[in-house]
């Protein structure tokens, strides 16, 4: 597996990261768990060392899993977790940046992960109520206190980025991005590029869209966060469907997945962009990694920059109160 750095801080992870969240829940029913402790373990086992978790994911069971998953490989790993919400009765009720918040979140993902130190810690969402100088210098405390190895943010404007980065160098940006969610192209790549700062795209496969298995016909279960995201009720799908046929076409000629294709794309924009797609099988996961030998031309990726400058994605990516959420 091919190694990348994020940001001046040199954090060093596998050129594709593994991203945990739907292991216990969001896309359908909680997987077994034994089964996801086995996918994990198979991940390190073919090179991955960078593993996406957080507290609100569950809430809480996300870390454990991962935490246990990883626990004897704990030296060979990168574990990056975040905080930033609120919780009553085990429910997420907001977001929660302060800086005594953060001390206590940070406290219990230390117990759940069963580690002395977060390799990379992402504020999950700003918090409009709190300066982020305020976030980032409680970050930093905790990155003396050896709690923390690297601070990053997740979802937030240019602006957010360079305030935070005068606190505390700011090691990587988590947000999302890939073929169908390109906007971080306009500030946010350049904000990063001019900063030294590293990019962690999620849903790098648009929630399971860009591998090319998803239709107009595709039914959700109503435990399933798709079935409340606009960009995929069926009418968006099928105008949808004419982003999968470029990368179709792509993908055919180079003998490899439209999900490949969509990572290798990725993966190719900048040396300091590692993705972080999550699958909770192994046949995918497989399908994934091979896009770290997916070699993408100056011509491929003309082609892919013409065509897709005539697509016009139809739906929001969030429902209206999540989106909200964003900083973007």
């Amino acid at each position: 597996m091919q190694k990348r750095t994020l940001g001046n801080g040199n954090l060093e992870v596998s050129a594709l990261g593994l991203g945990c969240m739907s292991m216990t829940g969001g896309f359908s029913l909680i997987p077994d768990r034994q089964e996801m402790l086995a996918l994990i373990r198979s991940a390190v086992e073919r090179g991955v060392t960078f593993f996406d978790t957080a507290e609100v994911y569950g809430p809480f069971i996300n870390e454990e899993l991962v935490g246990e998953a990883l626990a004897p490989v704990r030296d060979q790993v990168v574990i990056a977790t975040k905080f930033g919400f609120q919780f009553d009765e085990g429910k997420s009720s907001g977001v929660n940046s302060r800086p005594e918040h953060i001390k206590e979140a940070v406290e219990g993902s230390l117990k759940r992960l069963n580690i002395d130190t977060i390799d990379l810690l992402y504020q999950h969402r700003v918090d409009p109520n709190v300066p982020i100088e305020d976030v980032a210098g409680a970050v930093q405390e905790l990155i003396q206190a050896g709690k923390v190895k690297h601070f990053g943010l997740s979802e937030a404007g240019a602006q957010t980025i360079r305030r935070a980065h005068k606190t505390q160098p700011v090691t990587a940006l988590q947000s999302e991005y890939s073929l169908w969610h390109r906007k971080p192209e306009e500030e946010i790549i350049p904000t990063l590029a001019e900063l030294g700062i590293g990019f962690v795209p999620f849903s790098p496969l648009g929630k399971g869209f860009l591998t090319g298995k998803i239709d107009e016909n595709t039914a959700f279960d109503s435990t399933d966060i798709r079935s409340t995201i606009p960009r995929f009720t069926p009418q968006a799908r099928k105008v949808n469907q004419a982003l999968i046929d470029l990368i179709g076409i792509i993908a055919e000629r180079k003998e490899a997945t439209t999900a490949q294709i969509a990572l290798a794309w990725l993966i190719t924009q900048k040396p300091w962009i590692v993705p972080i797609p999550g699958t909770r099988r192994l046949e995918r996961l497989e399908e994934n990694l091979g896009a770290v030998t997916v070699e993408l031309t100056a011509d491929d990726l003309s082609e892919i920059e013409s065509a897709s400058a005539n697509i016009t994605i139809q739906g929001e990516r969030y429902p209206e109160h999540l989106e909200r959420l964003t900083g973007l």
